[in-house]
């Protein structure tokens, strides 16, 4: 789901703008049509569904005592941020819920677009839409159940401006799913010098190592903008068989599920636009 957008919070009386960060842009372009290579670039990334699906699925159903078997997520309102092709998106269809997936470039959303409309159940229950996070706030105030960003924060510039923007989305007891890359040595040597440049499993220039994410920072800007942390779990890819498993460790991929807080507790969502439009407008965010 990697793909790249410029986030710019609205000053008072501008025009809502988000411009697009053009070198990422071009990257990602470039991969478009490769996403449902289950060989290609995105390999990595489909053989995640094995584990981040069943854990999106599970943290769900454990908060819930009212599901149907077979649809599990019938009813659930996910919105899937840098979608990219739509390889999560997909499979959280299949498991009942509504899913909209938004994503910058255009080239991601018609590639998603045209690949959900060989499934008819899939192409009523999921909705693509070329749009950067920031776009949508005004018009989806608390309007999700589910947020997912998976591989997307790693490439956003302002993360806070990230964590607050699905804050404002997500209903009160939403649940924000992350999965994301530490900012350890290891990380470095595996996710960057291996994996993009010995390797190749992920295309070079993907990552910065400088926009990792420590879970620690992640779970400060979580807790500040009125998130309860439930889960954080490790990751460990293996190259050799191509595919994921949990660890305790989190010093190179790690998954989060956070909660927002309940209603009582939620400052109201004017006060929160009217703070963010106090702020400078900068971020370039990019998703997987």
């Amino acid at each position: 789901q990697l793909s790249p957008f410029r986030f710019t919070a609205k000053r008072r009386l501008s025009t809502s703008h988000s411009s697009v960060d053009s070198k990422e842009m071009k990257k990602f372009q470039l991969l478009a049509h490769k996403w449902w290579d289950e060989e290609g670039e995105f390999s990595a990334l489909h053989s995640m569904n094995d584990i981040r699906v069943p854990f999106i699925r599970d943290s769900l159903l454990s908060m819930s005592s009212n599901y149907h078997l077979g649809n599990p997520l019938a009813g659930v309102k996910i919105l899937d941020v840098g979608c990219g092709g739509g390889l999560l998106s997909e499979p959280l269809g299949r498991l009942g819920a509504s899913v909209t997936g938004i994503d910058p470039l255009e080239d991601n959303i018609r590639t998603a677009d045209q690949h959900k409309s060989f499934d008819p159940v899939l192409a009523k229950r999921i909705q693509y839409k070329s749009s950067s996070l920031e776009e949508i706030v005004e018009e989806s105030m608390e309007t999700f159940d589910v947020i997912v960003a998976s591989e997307v924060v790693e490439h956003v510039a302002d993360l806070e401006m990230f964590i607050k923007c699905c804050s404002q989305v997500l209903k009160p007891e939403g649940s924000l799913f992350i999965t994301t890359i530490n900012k350890t040595q290891l990380s470095y040597v595996l996710g960057i010098v291996v994996a993009e440049k010995i390797i190749g499993i992920v295309p070079e220039g993907t990552h910065e190592w400088e926009k990792f994410v420590p879970p620690e920072e992640l779970e400060r800007l979580l807790g500040a903008n009125g998130f309860s942390v439930k889960t954080v779990n490790g990751m460990l890819y293996n190259p050799l068989s191509g595919s994921w498993s949990w660890m305790e460790s989190t010093s190179i991929n790690y998954a989060v599920h956070a909660v927002k807080s309940g209603a009582q507790a939620q400052s109201s969502p004017t006060d929160t636009l009217s703070e963010m439009e106090g702020e400078q407008p900068s971020a370039t965010t990019s998703t997987a």
